[in-house]
């Protein structure tokens, strides 16, 4: 039941949704749906069609308004059915990409955009989106209602919009789709079908708009991320990126991911995601040459700093030089970067970490350990940066 939840739960708001653009009223409903299918299946088994019955559970529980507005949509939940292939379909035909876009509409908070896009369709809690955001839970969950109820209070259609009306909101739609695998990287357990879904919709997206590089770039970025998910960890350890074993990534959507690189690249019209893509497509020869082209990545960064200069950007930038031009260059590039939210920032006090423990400053080494530890959620992860902090103790 709970895979069901977690592969259906965009599409599904999506349908409830859409006919009185009530977001709130169908994630409400949909998870008084979710409980009864917990005290119900177990005894009469998953029904054939389990999606088709929680839409048909949750609509039951919807207001007598909402049920009206149900009455104008005749489309049964079958002809919203995923492809069995996985091959994506028309965007007219998935709701999810529907709702991301309403999610967008220029008349919500753009604060809100992505938080909601994580939330209605990806199906985060406001405490997880809020970690990821750097704000308190009360805070970011105030925020959701707010962009929910705008939603309503204006009838904003649930569609995919054309022409400039899709380009205004486009950024915003890749940046939550980015975010969702980004985000839950870290997030336990249902991270494989999480992922699974961000990668399915940058392709559907991608399908949809072969003009766009930046689009292309996104679906090729979040395929070769996701080609190595089987090696990301050994009997539940972690296991950093130089260190995992090639022959564990899918050759398969390494391909594919680099064919879709290429046809962003002879658009001709470079941009963040086909750069950071291109990170990946280094990364992913490791496969054939045996070896990571530090110079490669270090110039992809540069370039990727002077575009998109983010937090995660910066580190790994430094992290590069660090690998490339010793420690000190690291530690250097580290120190030069100015943004308050380095306190709060994982990746600063792993990379930092690192590359003093490299340069011989075991103390300040030891420090940054403990800051990344705290600030890290994921087990495996945890227990990767407890143990290099031991290896340090003890030396």
């Amino acid at each position: 039941m709970a895979q069901v939840a977690r592969a259906s739960y965009g599409r599904l708001v999506g349908i409830l949704s859409a006919p009185a653009g009530d977001i709130a009223g169908a994630e409400d409903a949909l998870s008084e749906a979710l409980q009864a299918a917990l005290v119900t299946w177990p005894g009469s088994g998953v029904p054939d069609n389990p999606e088709g019955w929680l839409v048909r559970v949750a609509r039951n529980r919807m207001t007598d308004a909402h049920r009206r507005a149900l009455k104008r949509d005749p489309l049964p939940v079958e002809a919203h059915a995923l492809p069995v292939s996985g091959t994506p379909q028309a965007p007219q035909d998935d709701p999810r990409l529907a709702l991301l876009f309403v999610c967008a509409h220029p008349g919500i908070a753009e604060a809100a955009r992505g938080p909601l896009m994580l939330q209605a369709v990806l199906g985060f809690t406001a405490a997880e989106i809020a970690r990821a955001f750097v704000a308190s839970p009360a805070a970011m969950s105030k925020l959701l209602v707010r962009a929910k109820t705008r939603i309503k209070a204006n009838a904003m259609p649930f569609r995919v919009p054309e022409g400039a009306l899709r380009t205004e909101r486009l950024r915003d739609v890749t940046e939550a789709i980015y975010g969702c695998y980004a985000l839950v990287w870290r997030e336990g357990p249902e991270a494989d079908e999480m992922q699974r879904e961000a990668v399915f919709l940058a392709d559907l997206l991608a399908t949809d708009m072969p003009d766009d590089s930046e689009v292309l770039g996104l679906s090729a970025l979040l395929a070769f991320l996701h080609a190595r998910r089987s090696a990301r960890l050994d009997a539940g350890r972690y296991v950093p990126l130089p260190d995992q074993r090639t022959e564990l990534w899918d050759h398969a959507l390494i391909a594919a991911a680099e064919a879709r690189l290429r046809q962003a690249f002879e658009l001709g019209r470079p941009g963040r995601f086909q750069i950071e893509a291109a990170i990946q497509s280094v990364h992913a020869a490791r496969v054939r040459t045996g070896k990571t082209d530090q110079t490669a990545l270090a110039a992809l960064y540069e370039g990727l700093v002077r575009i998109a200069p983010t937090l995660g950007a910066q580190v790994s930038r430094a992290a590069v030089l660090g690998a490339l031009q010793g420690a000190q260059a690291g530690l250097a590039a580290l120190d030069m970067i100015d943004d308050a939210r380095l306190a709060r920032f994982q990746p600063y006090w792993a990379a930092r970490a690192h590359l003093l423990a490299q340069a011989g400053a075991v103390t300040e080494a030891r420090e940054a350990y403990a800051r990344a530890i705290a600030l890290t959620h994921a087990p495996p992860e945890r227990a990767f940066l407890a143990s290099a902090r031991a290896a340090l103790m003890q030396s």
